[in-house]
């Protein structure tokens, strides 16, 4: 049975008329913008609150760190005494909601972590702001880390990955194609500035359970979690692809179960814009998909923006619950997102829409719901009403008390690091390098070497000397005269008798004589061969 949820009031030639979104339809999705300061994150508390009370679970991102006051009680001020005063309406009951905090950077909440693998190569990909080219080479990591059973699921796990490829992407190449070193470059600089940016906390076990999120209370209320994004937000690729991973994590995870009397869980996704600024093609075509699919998993997803214009018409048609603040009109531009918005209404006779968006005041909204027949309602000008909670933050004391009373306390608080790629890679690389410290020596101690010869040396280059080899030869002491044989102990004999074997006199070696042997040396060579010949040809004559 469908559950009116109280969001607003206007008043309609005096009377009050209560604007209502009705449960069964809220998976229809929806969308709440209007510039800044108009009553955004009001309405936002107001509407969680709502289907939090009826036994709804919420998501949402706390990217300015005001929501974290739903945990606690609301109380009368006079400036909403004034307003209650006005709408004509009583006093709300003042109540908390049942909080969850979570934080990527586990610092405001209980950790958020992901894996690699579970992320994918198309977010990472988003996430690093990959060209074509790059992309491709990061499926390539992802296909061959799968090929070859190795686990990604943490940032050293790709980067060891691809590392891995850039060394042997000669191997892979006829098999998976070219494997381009400067993408691998390009790509390992984009996850170290994600690294940088936290992303070494995100990413990693144990990875988030969607379960822990779908929860109620004892009284029956849904769980309110709120993720402190206003640290991530200063990561606005990393913020955004973390959000859409949820979305498609709640799509995969959840059975079909087509349309219900309420939603099974409702996702704000404040700051929408930054999903879609300089999204790829083919990225549009999942968030699409995920938003027009996502509706028969029960999930109803709202966009917060300042500008409608910043969602997609393909994404924005599919949006049935709307909420519109006021526009200002200083630009060009903003002069068409309020032409835009007045016409995306069902019209109201009695209002000018583009003109009104303009005139509303901080807390009032045109707005428009489904009705009991799944069709937009006219649009309505009305008054969004106060929260039950508290407006404003939580002191870090309240938040930290709250973290270690919820139910998941100590779940995900310590990390875990199992065996995966990086180490399966590393370890390969040390049993590599002692294998090929443990080959045996040969005769000359030099090791083995299986590229080389059948004695085990690797062939050495003719005309190739090494300076360690030159200095040992130098070393070595000179083979006597008796020792050496062949042409060269001949021609020692020769010169023996031709210049006498009195060992006082070749102690005294004079300068035709170290001519000789200089050339004895050098027989090895053909030069020498030929001053060898020329000398003794001339020596012989003269005998």
């Amino acid at each position: 049975m469908s559950k009116p949820l109280h969001i607003a009031k206007s008043l309609v030639k005096k009377e009050t008329l209560e604007l209502n979104l009705l449960s069964d339809w809220a998976n229809r999705h929806g969308c709440i913008t209007g510039a800044t300061g108009t009553g955004k994150t009001v309405t936002l508390q107001v509407m969680a609150q709502a289907f939090s009370d009826i036994g709804v679970p919420v998501f949402m991102a706390d990217v300015k760190g005001d929501l974290s006051g739903m945990a606690h009680a609301g109380q009368l001020s006079p400036k909403m005494q004034q307003r209650i005063e006005q709408l004509a309406i009583e006093v709300p009951q003042w109540q908390a909601c049942p909080v969850t905090f979570w934080d990527v950077f586990g610092k405001q909440g209980h950790p958020v972590r992901a894996t690699i693998s579970d992320l994918g190569p198309l977010l990472l990909g988003r996430m690093l702001n990959l060209n074509e080219t790059q992309a491709g080479v990061m499926q390539l990591a992802f296909k061959i880390a799968d090929d070859n059973g190795l686990l990604l699921l943490d940032t050293k796990d790709l980067r060891a990955m691809l590392q891995h490829l850039g060394d042997n992407a000669a191997t892979f190449q006829t098999e998976y194609g070219n494997i381009s070193a400067a993408s691998i470059g390009a790509i390992q600089r984009g996850l170290l500035a994600i690294s940088e940016q936290g992303g070494e906390q995100f990413f990693g076990e144990p990875m988030l359970n969607l379960d822990d999120m779908l929860q109620t209370d004892a009284s029956g209320k849904g769980v309110v979690n709120i993720l402190a994004a206003d640290q991530l937000l200063q990561s606005p690729r990393l913020y955004s692809t973390f959000l859409l991973w949820m979305l498609s994590e709640l799509y995969e995870h959840l059975p079909e179960v087509g349309d219900l009397d309420q939603p099974k869980m409702v996702f704000f996704f404040d700051e929408a814009h930054l999903l879609f600024d300089e999204a790829p093609k083919i990225l549009l075509q999942k968030i699409e998909q995920v938003v027009r699919l996502i509706r028969s998993k029960g999930v109803g997803v709202y966009f917060v923006t300042q500008n409608p214009l910043d969602i997609p018409d393909t994404v924005l048609g599919q949006l049935g619950n709307r909420v519109q603040h006021a526009l200002r009109a200083y630009t060009p531009r903003d002069q068409k997102a309020v032409q835009a918005a007045a016409e995306t209404f069902r019209p109201n006779p009695d209002l000018d829409t583009a003109q009104v968006i303009s005139e509303l005041g901080v807390g009032e909204a045109l707005i428009s719901f489904l009705d009991e027949k799944g069709r937009p309602s006219i649009v309505q000008r009305g008054f969004i009403l106060s929260p039950a909670s508290q407006i404003g933050a939580i002191s870090a004391e309240e938040r930290q008390k709250i973290i270690a009373s919820s139910i998941v306390a100590g779940v995900y608080e310590k990390a875990v690091d199992r065996e995966s790629a990086y180490e399966k890679l590393k370890g390969r690389v040390a049993a590599s390098a002692a294998q090929r410290s443990d080959v045996p020596a040969d005769s000359s101690g030099n090791p083995g070497n299986e590229w080389g010869n059948s004695s085990g040396n690797a062939p050495i280059p003719p005309h190739s000397a090494s300076p360690s080899n030159s200095t040992a030869n130098q070393q070595q002491p000179a083979p006597s005269a008796s020792e050496e044989g062949g042409i060269g102990g001949a021609l020692n004999d020769m010169f023996g008798n031709l210049f006498g074997s009195d060992k006082s006199k070749r102690r005294n070696d004079n300068v035709a004589e170290t001519m000789v042997k200089s050339a004895v040396r050098t027989i090895g060579s053909q030069v020498g061969r030929e001053i060898i010949r020329g000398v003794l040809g001339s020596i012989l004559k003269k005998r």
